[in-house]
């Protein structure tokens, strides 16, 4: 296979037109086809079999609209035909290794990062094939600014955290591309190369600059350093800490 066909897989070609979708049409997703992106997820690969993740497909509009309301008014956590919240889950492991009879390690932060690597994992698989069979969606990270709130929406139990969510529909936009890094300020050889920052940034900010110029939504005039430091400049959720304290997870 060339390089060129590879490019003309139909996965890969989903894969790199990825956008974040807000609008969607007024189609429901079949069953059939939520099962499918679900199996998709759980086919994604996990720590020593853990399977330290839950999603909670939540219907009831009342919740969906509290959702939307802690993510920033988000209204498209109402809108979508599907929206999933994706949960690192280290309480399903304890209760088997209860019933097991033993005594589940998990209060360390290699099991907290076990966990959210694992629903990161599962939560990219779905969206992909989601985006594979037609479909597109955006994730909300804004469920963590009150995830007290969320874990009392869901009835979340101690040592579930909600990492974020998942809208799911048929697209009703179409978005242009967000330029990523050049490829070489990601991919390295060898060894990590910080020497090349200086001087391959400032073009990399004239192609997002461009970028927001001229995309039809939300246009403005700002490049990827100027947004990374606007989002670095103060710690983001402080109150996370405390909050998976209170979830159970202690890190000891």
């Amino acid at each position: 296979m060339t390089v060129e066909d590879a490019f003309e897989n139909a996965t890969v070609r989903a894969l790199t037109r990825h956008r974040s979708i807000r609008r969607f049409a007024e189609r429901e997703i079949d069953e059939r086809t939520l099962d499918a992106i679900l199996s998709s997820a759980q086919a994604a690969p996990t720590s020593s079999h853990k399977q330290a993740y839950s999603v909670v497909r939540v219907c009831d509009q009342a919740k969906r609209a509290a959702l939307a309301v802690v993510a920033d008014d988000q209204e498209w956590v109402e809108e979508a035909p599907v929206f999933l919240v994706w949960c690192a889950d280290l309480f399903r492991v304890r209760r088997a290794v209860e019933m097991a009879g033993g005594t589940a390690a998990y209060d360390n932060i290699e099991e907290f990062v076990v966990a959210t690597v694992d629903v990161t994992l599962a939560a990219a698989y779905a969206f992909a094939s989601a985006e594979a069979l037609g479909l597109g969606g955006v994730m909300i990270g804004g469920l963590r600014n009150e995830p007290d709130t969320v874990t009392g929406l869901l009835g979340l139990p101690p040592l579930v955290f909600p990492v974020y969510g998942m809208c799911l529909g048929y697209p009703d936009e179409d978005p242009g591309l967000k330029p990523r890094l050049p490829r070489h300020l990601v991919v390295f050889e060898d060894r990590y190369d910080a020497d090349l920052l200086p001087r391959e940034l400032p073009p990399y900010d004239d192609v997002v600059r461009e970028y927001y110029r001229i995309r039809e939504r939300n246009s403005r005039e700002t490049t990827w350093t100027s947004e990374m430091t606007r989002k670095f400049s103060e710690a983001q959720r402080p109150h996370l800490r405390a909050y998976l304290d209170r979830q159970g997870f202690h890190f000891e």
